[in-house]
C-alpha cells in the first residue's frame, strides 16, 4: 500500500501498450480455420485426390495399401500400363443434397482420384492382386527372384 495517492492511475490505464499487443499477435493462428472454410468453399471440386497410400517391399513382393473409406470394390479400377505403371483409379460420388437439409459442415471429399506408381524391373506383372477389406485396397506385386551370381573357383597355377 502506497503512502503517495495515485493521481495518475486512470491515466496509465488509458495508454497503449505495445507489448500487451505484441503479446495477442503472437498467440494468433492465422492458418486456425483455413481448412474447415477451405472443405466448405470447395465441397464440389475437392476430391480425394491425395488418397493415403503405403508401399513396403518385402523379400517376396511389393505391397501398395491404400486408404478409401466409404468406397465398394466396384467404384475402384486398378490398372498396370504397359511400361511398369501401376495406376490406382476410382470416383467417390457426393451426396444429393435434399433441399431440407441444414449442413454444419462438408469435410469429406468427393470426386475422382488417382494415384500411379512406376514399378521396378523386377516386378511379375502378370501375377499382381489386388482385395479390398474394411476401406482399404491392398494390391500385392510379386517379385521376380534375384538370379545369385554363380561363383566357379578357378584354380590358381603356378
Amino acid at each position: 500500500m502506497s503512502i503517495v495517492p495515485r493521481l495518475f492511475d486512470s491515466f496509465y490505464e488509458q495508454m497503449w501498450d505495445p507489448f500487451k499487443d505484441f503479446q495477442s499477435t503472437l498467440s494468433w493462428d492465422p492458418f486456425k480455420d483455413f481448412q474447415s472454410t477451405l472443405s466448405l468453399l470447395n465441397h464440389d471440386d475437392s476430391a480425394i485426390m491425395n488418397a493415403r497410400m503405403d508401399w513396403k517391399e518385402t523379400p517376396e513382393a511389393h505391397v501398395f495399401e491404400t486408404d478409401l473409406p466409404g468406397l465398394k470394390k466396384e467404384e475402384v479400377k486398378v490398372e498396370i500400363e504397359d511400361d511398369r505403371v501401376l495406376q490406382i483409379s476410382g470416383e467417390r460420388n457426393f451426396e444429393k443434397e435434399d433441399k431440407n437439409d441444414k449442413w454444419h459442415g462438408i469435410e469429406r471429399g468427393s470426386g475422382k482420384f488417382m494415384r500411379r506408381f512406376r514399378l521396378p524391373e523386377n516386378a511379375k506383372l502378370d501375377q499382381v492382386k489386388a482385395s479390398m477389406e474394411n476401406g482399404v485396397l491392398t494390391v500385392t506385386v510379386p517379385k521376380m527372384e534375384e538370379k545369385k551370381p554363380n561363383a566357379k573357383t578357378i584354380e590358381i597355377s603356378g
